[in-house]
């Protein structure tokens, strides 16, 4: 149910602050709409664990496959998981496994896999899937490694 508000000329509040804090309470609900559709801060999306500037820990596991080698294109990469964290795996050569934090570093946003290249769905950052480098946009470092190993045909944490 909607009120009308109404002020007098005895009321400390300004038609002013009203509007500007009406501005704050629906940019504050836009940006937590944002956050929820791109997955950042989000259990499903791998939002940033360490602060704002989207530097996350990567995840460290040891044991289980991760994903199995032939399910990830030579030269390509594919999205996994860690411990429950979005990771990338790629193969940069035929046999040979790296692996990369999914995590935009520019805002926590979780990265996609394009062909050689991986991107940013919420600013437009652009990253070498094989060495998880900086390639372009806002985002300011590169994609934290993840030590993996092949092993019995799947790609594991090491």
């Amino acid at each position: 149910m909607v009120e009308s508000l109404q002020f007098s000329a005895h009321d400390s509040l300004s038609r002013r602050a009203v509007l500007a804090g009406a501005l704050a309470v629906s940019a504050g609900a836009a940006l937590g709409a944002c956050k929820a559709s791109s997955g950042y801060g989000s259990a499903a999306g791998g939002g940033p664990s360490a602060g704002s500037s989207g530097a996350a820990a990567p995840p460290t596991g040891q044991g289980g496959p991760i994903v199995a080698l032939t399910a990830v294109p030579v030269g390509g990469s594919v999205s996994a998981q860690l411990n429950g964290q979005p990771i990338i795996v790629s193969q940069p050569t035929a046999g040979k496994a790296v692996a990369f934090t999914a995590i935009c570093t520019h805002m926590g946003c979780t990265v996609q896999p394009a062909g050689a290249t991986l991107h940013c769905p919420c600013h437009g950052s652009v990253y070498n899937a094989l060495t998880g480098a900086n390639i372009s946009g806002p985002a300011p470092r590169p994609l934290a490694e993840i030590p993996v190993k092949v092993s019995k045909g799947s790609i594991v944490a090491a």
